[in-house]
């Protein structure tokens, strides 16, 4: 006999015992062991609990049967036909940097997806062919091929949230639609237009020519808290519809590692509700059956749940969902900046007590940033008088202001605060400059591990440099070196050390050089089109040479 779990295939031998007798000795025997080995653990046979024993159970099993009945009859599966890919589409941009990456859609296995699965991690390949791996099930086509167009078909998840027919999953889900089927809870089978989507966030409406339809209540993902009691709806692997687990909240404010553009907003609901391929674009509820988050992505080895299911959390999703309703588009607010969250690492770089708001990094030219004045090494504080706790905080409220409004930004310059007003700008997801990989010709920093170059015409050319990054181009980083701990890798452009300018390679390694021996280093570092802020925590005893 075998049991095929994820792929792999379990072999469970028989065990054969030949006479009747035999076979009655065994378990008799079985049974004098069992016996033995729980008196030995100190279990005895007792009476039937009674009801007081079991009560709290008995209650809990309760309070989520309610919330799953009140719940389920709003979901719906989404089965969406779509034309195969035949090259790839342009990339997003995102409206503001920030700590970390935030996905315009995650490796949550949706029809139609636009991710290239030779773009992620092993293991996510399967991710984005659906049970049985075989493409045509959300998936595209293999990179650097352009195979003839082809129907696809692929499920994902939805919630009503209206009485006469919206509804709102994700937009990765919906991505390519040709045809849209939704069904409903009570099996009836509609087919349903698309209103519009926000690709920034993920997040699409779908309509259906429905009546006095079941819906689901917002609720405020702002007061979610690590440890409360969640519910993830929605059609698992396709086959399974209308299922639904149970969790609690991991985490808030999480981004996605595998994000495709380090600009874009997130502040993911992490959650150990059982979430999977199919589930994209299902409701997330708290315990009095409201709707926090839209499930969109895992972080997987396999493919398949392993504990970290995300979810776009409420404030974001009902934002994006009423303007969709509304207008049939998004307009989301921009700044032009990119940010490092202040840690323990960094703060005493900026003469800062505590680790909270968010280092500007880099400033785009003629952007609403520097029209108002924002600089590079800016500590952001607060956002019309309200703290901001990190950079992710940032990017939600900047995003979901509407573009022409002001906005007031608490900042922090050289240790000294000011205030700075900045009328947003719309987001433009046209600009975006890559770095690649880094030209010949170094020097060395031993400090850090680290060889850099100067950044020549060529190495400009090279690593599609924009005029204004002038710095040392980094060339080599050694296997294990504090420099690789940082996350600097070849083709990088360090900018500053310890917020001085750096001219060239060999004031790069002056500036290392010169660094107080056993402190940590501060670098500006120019990267994937972006800069960010790195500290660096140097060998003892090293100032010279790999």
């Amino acid at each position: 006999m075998s049991v095929t779990t994820n792929g792999l295939v379990t072999k469970l031998k028989k065990f054969a015992v030949p006479a009747v007798g035999a076979s009655a000795l065994l378990l008799a025997g079985a049974f004098f062991v069992n016996q033995r080995v729980a008196h030995a653990a100190g279990i005895v046979a007792s009476a039937p609990m009674d009801e007081s024993s079991v009560s709290s159970l008995v209650a809990l099993d309760n309070a989520v049967e309610a919330v799953a009945a009140r719940v389920t009859p709003a979901v719906v599966n989404v089965s969406v036909t779509s034309r195969g890919h035949g090259e790839d589409g342009d990339a997003e941009d995102g409206s503001e940097g920030g700590p970390e990456g935030r996905p315009q859609r995650g490796p949550q296995g949706g029809p139609g997806t636009e991710i290239n699965p030779q773009d992620l991690p092993p293991g996510f390949q399967q991710f984005f062919f659906g049970p049985g791996g075989q493409q045509g099930r959300g998936g595209r086509g293999m990179q650097g091929m352009n195979p003839p167009a082809q129907l696809e078909h692929g499920i994902g998840s939805g919630v009503i949230v209206s009485p006469d027919g919206y509804i709102v999953t994700n937009g990765h889900v919906i991505d390519g639609a040709t045809q849209m089927k939704v069904t409903l809870n009570d099996r009836r089978v509609f087919t349903a237009k698309l209103v519009g989507v926000d690709k920034l966030n993920d997040i699409a409406v779908i309509k259906i020519d429905a009546h006095d339809l079941p819906t689901v209540a917002w609720g405020d993902s702002t007061k979610l808290h690590p440890g409360q009691t969640v519910l993830a709806f929605g059609s698992p692997f396709g086959y399974f519809q209308f299922s639904v687990t149970r969790g609690i909240v991991s985490a808030i404010d999480r981004p996605n590692p595998y994000s495709d553009d380090p600009r874009k907003p997130g502040d993911f609901i992490q959650t150990d509700a059982a979430i999977n391929p199919g589930n994209s674009g299902g409701p997330l509820v708290n315990a009095r059956g409201e709707l926090v988050g839209i499930d969109t992505f895992i972080i997987s080895n396999s493919g398949s749940f392993a504990g970290a299911g995300f979810a776009i959390p409420s404030q974001i999703v009902k934002s994006s969902a009423d303007a969709i309703i509304k207008d049939g588009t998004v307009h989301h607010g921009y700044l032009g900046i990119s940010m490092n969250d202040v840690t323990p690492d960094n703060a005493s770089f900026f003469n800062l007590s505590d680790a909270t708001g968010a280092i500007v990094s880099q400033v785009t030219p003629d952007s609403p940033a520097g029209h108002a004045g924002l600089k590079q090494g800016d500590v952001l504080r607060e956002i019309n008088g309200k703290k901001i706790v990190n950079g992710g905080a940032i990017q939600v409220l900047v995003s979901e202001t509407a573009p022409g409004n002001t906005i007031e930004l608490g900042i922090l310059r050289n240790g000294k605060p000011d205030t700075i007003k900045v009328t947003v700008g719309e987001f433009n997801a046209a600009k975006k400059d890559v770095a690649e990989n880094a030209g010949p010709g170094k020097a060395q920093g031993g400090k850090i591990g680290v060889a850099v170059n100067d950044v020549t015409p060529d190495v400009r050319q090279q690593l599609r440099l924009p005029e204004e990054v002038k710095g040392a181009a980094v060339e080599d980083v050694r296997p294990g070196s504090p420099a690789e701990d940082a996350g600097l890798a070849p083709g990088d452009v360090i900018l500053e050390v310890n917020r001085k300018p750096v001219e060239s390679a060999q004031s790069f390694v002056g500036e290392v050089r010169s660094a107080p021996a056993g402190k940590d280093i501060l670098l500006l570092v120019w990267a994937h089109g972006g800069a960010s802020y790195r500290v660096v925590h140097p060998e003892a005893g090293k100032d010279s040479g790999m």
